[in-house]
């Protein structure tokens, strides 16, 4: 009931727009073939704005005999489709189906998904009706002063000219999801407002045309542009939400080389890949399906997989999941699993899922529309008839309902969550936080339990040299002109730890895919790398610590540790949070002795290791139980899943792109702080829309009781409509004040102990 779709009618040309290109032909070439006869089609559906849309489509899809499953992701504003050929349907009843709920739609390939241009629309409507309330004002003020009649008259016409079209131009937004409603039996915010600007117009046009002494195509026209104000500010915070699936959606390759049986190689779409298929993957390229490797040695980036960003060694009969990044050597993979059964297929799953169980939550300005719209109606209503049959005077009923329509316009409402979340945004972005949905600011005041990734979160995510364990000081010079040939994480942080150290060049070199740097000098032949490469003969201690050898001649000759610090404030934010009674976890995907250290060291006693994505999700499900709300911090490509799984989320900005897309905040300074002060300004921010919400209905509770005895005009109306907006702004602008917030920044080293440190996976 909060929101609708655009009318059908109203909004056909758009409709049309997206359903003409749109064939049962096009339909199954899109379509993913699941087996069993069971095929996958997306469909973009970009005027979805509530629950109540995704309610609306379900309901239209769930009632075709075809549909198997139809599920609505807000954010990204698609409708995922899973349906079977039967006799006597076509995919097309899909279309219409969507069409009869009231929304336009096209196939994502046809159309670019995600693309919209509603807040281009909005911006454009809302400088239209400013810049003409400007202007009408300048001539009410006149006839305000005491103007005679014909030069009342006259500003009154020259206002008519400036209102008519602003109002029919910039209200269309309001118009078009209004009739929307109706036609499908409900009631929403933008049915009043619609009612209350065209009353309110058309009673002026008829006071212009009579020489009546009062017309209000002010009060139309301004109350259109606060109303405006607050849409824009709401779509903006909720625009920032929808690209976390998209970005893990462009992870996934065009296509793949298929090596066919006379050795020949072609490229083929990913969507023909094969289980059987084998393909080859040059180093640089990402897996395009799950496999097994049946030729080749290389390294894989698998941090979509364990967040983790030391390479991992590969070599046949490994298996492989598609979305891992191939750094080293050429590999030859047999595939196993088909693009939509594949790891990255699976993630995109996850969070579609976990987008779907979010939807369900209901924003506040959401559930005070469901009870404030038939109120409004109901009341206009019975002032329209009690003032006609009480002294028969119907024009006066009508202006009297209009000025009812007007002071309770849900202008203030409207004003009053977005313009809370803007200025806690600015408040936010001040202190290095940037927030992207509105809502997400209401969760985050509901948290209970905080879960965190480790690597690149609690941790920096960039491994250091920690010191020598085996040799003495002169391998240093040869294990750095070894180092330098090296694009391994380990080598790289070794290079910067002797970055002044000068040493010559190395001619006669190579690295070794997945294992490390060959060279040979005087006749010797020395290794850099892993220790089952330089000695496959030495035991390596069983410790937490990643380490690196170098050797020569198969003979050890040095060792260097390597480990990934703690973000400076870890210990202190961790302990200010959990005295703040907030229960902690840890969710990794590293080795679950480093977790286990970790844990330790910041006295968190809910640690997990070695968790993939599903796992991840999984695990923040369980502790999202009951009445519990779980704030997630985490950073890799493998949280994001988790991330939207979540009831909220957050992410360092050195997260990955689609990290950064799942998390609803993104801190941009080194310091967890940062979440102790997000969760802080989350509660005044929700005080703060209570009290805006109080506001509002002590003005209508004073000024509805008015209005209804015929003591307000739409004039007067419409001031005291504006005056309730700037009352809740200002009450928003509190949250600037001083540092109510009580948080401060905590200490970043400790002066009585060396600085904290947590050690890396291999």
């Amino acid at each position: 009931m909060s929101c609708c779709a655009p009318g059908v009618e109203a909004g056909s040309d758009l409709i049309e727009d997206g359903a003409s290109q749109i064939s049962n032909e096009a339909i199954i070439a899109a379509s993913a073939d699941l087996g069993g006869g069971q095929k996958q089609v997306e469909f973009g559906v970009p005027d979805m704005y509530c629950a109540a849309c995704i309610r609306s489509i379900e309901t239209e899809l769930a009632d075709l005999e075809m549909v198997s499953s139809a599920r609505v992701n807000m954010s990204t504003k698609r409708v995922k489709v899973v349906f079977k050929a039967l006799a006597g349907a076509a995919p097309m009843d899909m279309v219409e189906a969507i069409r009869r709920a009231g929304y336009r739609s096209f196939l994502l390939d046809v159309e670019e998904a995600g693309k919209d241009k509603s807040l281009s629309k909005l911006i454009l409507s809302m400088a239209v009706a400013g810049f003409a309330a400007m202007n009408i004002m300048l001539f009410s003020v006149s006839i305000w002063s005491g103007a005679n009649e014909s030069t009342r008259d006259l500003f009154h016409w020259i206002s008519a000219l400036i209102a008519v079209p602003t109002v029919f131009f910039s209200g269309q937004v309001f118009y078009k999801s209004a009739w929307g409603a109706l036609r499908h039996g409900r009631l929403n915010m933008d049915v009043p407002i619609s009612l209350a600007v065209l009353l309110a117009l058309g009673l002026s046009i008829f006071e212009t045309i009579n020489s009546g002494q009062h017309a209000y195509f002010d009060a139309s026209v301004t109350l259109l542009f606060f109303l405006l104000i607050g849409r824009t500010l709401d779509h903006v915070m909720r625009e920032r939400a929808r690209s976390a699936v998209r970005g893990l959606a462009s992870l996934a390759p065009k296509g793949a080389v298929q090596i066919l049986p006379n050795g020949e190689r072609e490229f083929i779409k990913l969507n023909e890949v094969q289980v059987g298929m084998v393909l080859e993957v040059a180093a640089g390229e990402r897996i395009p399906v799950d496999g097994r490797v049946i030729e080749g040695k290389s390294e894989l980036d698998m941090s979509l997989v364990t967040g983790e960003t030391v390479p991992e060694l590969c070599g046949k009969d490994s298996a492989v999941l598609g979305g891992a990044t191939n750094l080293s050597g050429a590999l030859k993979i047999e595939v196993e699993k088909a693009a939509h059964q594949s790891f990255l297929a699976r993630m995109i799953e996850l969070m579609d899922a976990a987008e779907g169980s979010r939807a369900g939550y209901k924003r506040i300005a959401d559930r005070a529309a469901e009870i404030y719209a038939p109120f409004v109606h109901l009341l206009a209503l019975f002032t329209f008839l009690g003032w006609g049959f009480y002294n028969g005077d119907w024009y006066h009923a009508t202006v009297t309902a209009i000025a009812v329509l007007i002071i309770t316009c849900p202008c203030a409402l409207a004003l009053a969550v977005p313009i809370v979340h803007v200025v806690a945004a600015g408040r936010l972005f001040e202190r290095g936080v940037m927030m992207k949905d509105g809502a997400a600011l209401e969760r985050l005041a509901q948290v209970t339990k905080i879960a965190f990734d480790k690597t690149g979160t609690l941790t920096l995510g960039t491994p250091i040299f920690h010191g020598q364990i085996l040799g003495d000081d002169k391998a240093i010079d040869q294990a750095l002109q070894m180092a330098q040939l090296s694009r391994h994480p380990f080598s790289k942080a070794f290079v910067r730890a002797f970055k002044g150290r000068s040493v010559p060049p190395l001619a006669d070199a190579a690295e070794v895919p997945g294992a490390g740097v060959e060279a040979h000098i005087d006749g010797q032949i020395w290794r850099w790398g892993r220790a089952d490469f330089c000695d496959p003969n030495y035991q390596s201690s069983d410790t937490t610590q990643s380490e690196v050898y170098l050797s020569c001649d198969g003979q050890m000759v040095a060792g260097f540790g390597f480990e990934d610090v703690l973000r400076p404030d870890a210990q202190a934010a961790l302990a200010e949070l959990k005295s703040n009674g907030y229960d902690l976890a840890i969710f990794s995907g590293d080795r679950k002795q480093v977790v286990a250290s970790v844990a330790r060291t910041l006295n968190v006693e809910n640690a997990h290791g070695a968790l993939t994505p599903d796992q991840k999700v999984e695990a923040i499900q369980e502790a999202g139980e009951g009445d519990q709300k779980v704030l997630m911090v985490g950073d890799g490509i493998n949280d994001a899943p988790a991330l939207r799984a979540a009831h909220v989320s957050m992410a360092p900005s050195s997260a990955a792109d689609v990290g950064r897309n799942a998390a609803d905040f993104i801190f941009t300074h080194n310091r967890l702080a940062d979440v102790q002060f997000a969760l802080k300004l989350s509660k005044r921010a929700s005080r703060a829309v209570v009290q805006n919400f109080a506001l509002a209905l002590c003005y209508n509770a004073v000024a509805i009781p008015l209005a209804v005895m015929g003591y307000a005009t739409p004039l007067l109306a419409s001031l005291a409509m504006s005056s309730s907006s700037v009352i809740v702004t200002l009450n928003a602008l509190r949250l600037r004040l001083g540092q109510q917030d009580g948080t401060k920044d905590l200490p970043t080293h400790s002066s009585n102990a060396p600085q904290i440190k947590a050690v890396a996976a291999e």
